[in-house]
């Protein structure tokens, strides 16, 4: 594995590095010991995967607010998708700026995404899959999210068309 800056503090991309020989290939996906040696968050408390159906699917921008922060390490396991995250911590040098990364089951890249950011992505295949690694339990009264498309962040989408459940679609413009 290898650990490669976002330029926002504490969110990195993750080289995976597949090991591959005539049968196909082997990639760790979480090593204790490499988050341990990066600072990072080394639990994991759960292991939660997405399948979406349509090129276009936009899942976002969510986040889970103290005493129930997440981090997570997000992997394309199947198809591809351009993942996005939001540093919402207000004492950061980076608040409110993004990051976005295309992930894909042929690039072998992760995404950690610290506590205090939010994530999202659009799918840019069919039949994409995505993984999270998460550290930290789901609290359902701690989850919140930012619309995908606030002008308070300004995030630059890859695609016109989107497939948005009404729930990110409801999200309010971000007060701070």
């Amino acid at each position: 594995m290898k650990f490669h800056d976002t330029g926002l503090p504490g969110a990195l991309i993750v080289e995976l590095e597949p090991s591959q020989d005539e049968r196909g290939a082997f990639t760790r996906l979480w090593d204790h010991d490499e988050f341990q040696r990066h600072g990072l968050p080394a639990g994991i408390d759960q292991c939660s995967s997405a399948y979406n159906k349509a090129r276009g699917t936009l899942r976002g921008m969510h986040y889970q607010v103290a005493p129930h922060e997440e981090s997570k390490v997000v992997i394309c396991v199947a198809g591809a998708m351009y993942d996005v995250i939001v540093d919402l911590r207000p004492a950061s040098p980076t608040y409110k700026r993004w990051f976005a990364a295309e992930l894909s089951a042929d690039n072998s890249r992760a995404l950690y995404v610290p506590a205090g950011f939010a994530h999202g992505y659009q799918t840019l295949r069919d039949h994409s899959t995505v993984h999270y690694l998460i550290a930290g339990s789901y609290a359902p009264e701690h989850a919140r999210g930012v619309r995908w498309n606030d002008p308070a962040f300004g995030i630059q989408w890859p695609e016109d068309t989107r497939i948005i459940s009404p729930r990110d679609r409801q999200y309010p413009d971000f007060a701070a």
